[in-house]
């Protein structure tokens, strides 16, 4: 059948997202999960970034001295750009939120007296702009400045079953609290959120996860190995050693194997339980056309042996930014979204050179993409 009609057959109450991987067609039990296709969350935890806090380290001089001054314009234009996962439930950034963080930043930074009225005042200025641009229903607002909030169990239930995790400790913390990151920190804990990964895994026995956790930024060798030991603690049994052979469905739930867990950094490697960096194809590119002539080169190469990710996700520079004030990263994924749809409709799983294996994407919610990767493995019957 030709793919696309396939895909239209397909309609999305026909997949049990929740419990995708044990609705499967026995013939897929024993596809090793290398040659499944499987959707995955780009930046997954952005969907609670902390509007308060610090940039990350990594940031550039320049634009640590802008977010100091001139916050009341940095903020709104990292969460349009910053915020990844778009949710079922969406609480508001408002206007009293941005003074709140002109308050925040002035503490501590060198933002003179002046700049920080100058602030105010353009601030207050263009309050009417923001407020019917920014900070109403992501439905009305062109700009899209909202707090997602579709959390981690909410992703599961989707169908997402790769994590993109970015983990960091912040600067001066002297506790040992780990934060997601994406520009800034997140309101969410790691640990704390992992915990409740462990739970919903608990009552889906027969699902599979792979968590790719990565930067890392602020850890020390102190920090990483404290973090390792409660990664194992946390998942205890549930993590499948990198030694495993047979990484079939059938396998895994024999085994009790639940958590693929990859570690992109050396303390990997004294750690049978944690995975190498799993290779993610990511185009740089911020539009369709350019994001999917990458890929079908990527496929030209032939794809890499175990796991491996193909980024849907758009990419824009801080130029294209400030040169699209209307725009966010919401807004450009929707706008390319059905050139980026008839290309995935038309890709397959399995163990061929230009097979496809994890898919991550941005707005997991908004767009159809669980549906569609997941029904991409009806090919391999």
């Amino acid at each position: 059948m030709h793919s696309g009609k396939l895909m239209d057959n397909i309609k999305e109450a026909e997949i049990n997202h929740e419990e995708w991987m044990s609705c499967l067609p026995e013939k897929l039990w024993d596809v090793p999960l290398t040659n499944l296709s499987i959707p995955g969350s780009h930046d997954a935890m952005s969907y609670c970034l902390d509007i308060t806090s610090p940039l990350l380290p990594s940031e550039s001089d320049t634009f640590r001295l802008l977010d100091g001054v001139f916050c009341c314009f940095t903020r709104p234009a990292i969460y349009r750009w910053a915020t990844t996962q778009a949710g079922i439930y969406l609480k508001f950034v408002y206007y009293s939120d941005c003074l709140k963080c002109l308050i925040f930043h002035s503490r501590g930074t060198s933002a003179s007296p002046i700049a920080l009225i100058v602030s105010v005042y353009w601030l207050c200025k263009f309050r009417h702009f923001y407020m019917r641009n920014v900070f109403v229903t992501p439905y009305q607002s062109p700009l899209l400045c909202c707090k997602q909030v579709q959390n981690i169990v909410e992703q599961l239930t989707a169908g997402i079953r790769y994590f993109d995790l970015r983990i960091a400790h912040k600067q001066y913390d002297s506790s040992n609290e780990l934060y997601f990151t994406h520009v800034i920190y997140t309101h969410a804990t790691v640990i704390k959120t992992l915990q409740t990964v462990a739970s919903w895994l608990e009552s889906h026995p027969k699902e599979i996860i792979i968590l790719a956790c990565s930067h890392f930024e602020g850890l020390d060798h102190k920090l990483h190995e404290e973090f390792i030991y409660s990664l194992k603690k946390i998942f205890g049994s549930k993590l499948c050693p990198r030694n495993e052979v047979l990484l079939t469905l059938r396998s895994l739930w024999t085994s009790g194997y639940q958590v693929v867990l990859s570690y992109k950094d050396q303390s990997a490697a004294r750690h049978v339980e944690l995975w190498p960096a799993i290779p993610y194809l990511w185009a740089n590119k911020p539009n369709a056309e350019e994001l999917l002539q990458y890929l079908e080169w990527q496929k030209q190469l032939g794809r890499p042996e175990g796991f491996f990710v193909a980024g849907l996700n758009l990419t824009t520079d801080r130029c294209f930014i400030a040169t699209h004030p209307l725009e966010s990263i919401q807004t450009l994924t929707m706008k390319n979204w059905n050139c980026v749809r008839k290309w995935l409709e038309d890709q397959k799983p399995g163990a061929e050179p230009t097979s496809l294996n994890i898919i991550a994407g941005d707005f997991i919610g908004p767009v159809p993409l669980c549906s569609i990767v997941i029904a991409l493995n009806k090919k391999l019957l």
